[in-house]
Order: C-alpha cells, then sequence, then structure tokens
C-alpha cells in the first residue's frame, strides 16, 4: 500500500510540473495558471498583433532592401537577436497570390507569389507545426531576462506559434489560387533564402 500510494503521489506531481500550488478563495489548495499559458492570452491579441501590423514592413519592400545588404534592411526594418551571429527579424505584410498548398503534412504551407511572375517567392507556414520564434523575437514584447530559464522562454516561442496557427484559415480552407493579405514575422540568415513566414493573419481578397 505505501509502495502504490508513493506512486500515485509522483504521478500528480509530475502532472503538474511547471505549475506552482496556491490557496484558492475557499482557502483550499489548488493549481495555479500556467504562467506560459497567462502571458499568450493577455498579450497576443492585445499587444503582438497590433505591434506587427503597425511596424510590419510589405514583403516585395523587405525583399528588394534585402537584395542590396541583408545587415542594412536589417538596420531599418528588422531586429537581431543573439549578436552578429543571428538572424534579422522581420514584421512583415502583403498581398500575395497562393500558387501552391500543401495541407497533407503537419507543417502545412502555402506558397505565395508577390509579383505575379507564377513563382513562389516566399512562404506561408499553416501549422499545426511551424519552426521558429520569430514572432517572439520580433516585436521586442518579450524580454528573455524576465523567464526562468531558456527552456521557459522556448516554450514562450512555441505557445505564441501555436496561438498563431490557431488564428489561421481551417485545413479545410483551400488558399490555392486565391489573393491573401497576411501579417506576420521572419527571421532571415542569409540574403539567398526564401522566407519562411509565421504569420499571425491571413485573409483572402474580396
Amino acid at each position: 500500500m505505501k509502495i502504490t500510494t508513493l506512486f500515485v503521489a509522483s504521478l500528480l506531481a509530475a502532472s503538474v510540473s511547471g505549475c506552482k500550488l496556491v490557496k484558492t478563495s475557499n482557502g483550499e489548495a489548488g493549481v495555479a495558471a500556467d504562467p506560459i499559458a497567462e502571458v499568450v492570452e493577455t498579450t497576443f491579441d492585445a499587444k503582438l498583433v497590433p505591434a506587427l501590423t503597425e511596424k510590419a514592413v510589405d514583403l516585395a519592400t523587405l525583399q528588394n532592401a534585402i537584395n542590396g545588404s541583408l545587415d542594412k534592411a536589417g538596420e531599418s526594418y528588422g531586429v537581431r537577436v543573439g549578436g552578429a551571429g543571428g538572424g534579422w527579424n522581420f514584421p512583415v505584410k502583403g498581398s500575395a497570390t497562393v500558387i501552391e498548398e500543401n495541407r497533407a503534412s503537419k507543417a502545412a504551407v502555402a506558397e505565395i507569389d508577390i509579383d505575379g511572375d507564377g513563382k513562389a517567392d516566399a512562404t506561408l507556414q499553416l501549422g499545426p507545426v511551424v519552426k521558429g520564434s520569430a514572432l517572439r523575437d520580433t516585436a521586442g514584447l518579450y524580454d528573455f531576462s524576465t523567464f526562468r530559464d531558456q527552456i521557459e522562454y522556448a516554450k514562450l516561442g512555441r505557445a505564441l506559434n501555436d496561438k498563431a496557427v490557431s488564428k489561421l484559415p481551417a485545413a479545410d480552407t483551400a488558399l490555392k489560387g486565391k489573393k491573401v493579405n497576411f501579417v506576420g514575422a521572419v527571421v532571415i540568415r542569409t540574403a539567398s533564402e526564401k522566407p519562411l513566414i509565421m504569420p499571425v493573419s491571413i485573409e483572402a481578397a474580396p
């Protein structure tokens, strides 16, 4: 019986890992809300989306600037995270035609044509599996020093991505062939790479 009790207790402890036990209003113990989830819920719509929308540079303008010099484009429109070796994070927006769409993969994407030549100029991530932490790093809203450690900071990046994916057109909404307007963030490490954008909104143009 003692072994069973200890085993159950260990499972309970594991299930609330990362949470704090607190007293509720009636004096009973309860589990505190996930602090990362709370940050996302209080900042995503209220702060992050408005900040990206306000600061976003048109993707065509950004790509022209990058063709001249990635670092100069970064200094004008972006923010660098991780020192001189890190990529440039940019808030971006644009109107484009979706020329290809892959919903079969969990890492679903839409290839977009910005300039009308029929070729993909950038990729919009649709998820649910997405890459990068551009949403966390671009707007300057989330200070690493206010988080417990790198693991917690990484969790924030993933949680923001998950929230963004929940706002995007569902898998049963076909985008191929449609003109879309988008706002999001992207990290660019080399001038030759095709932008892989994490959008916070994708709307089909009327």
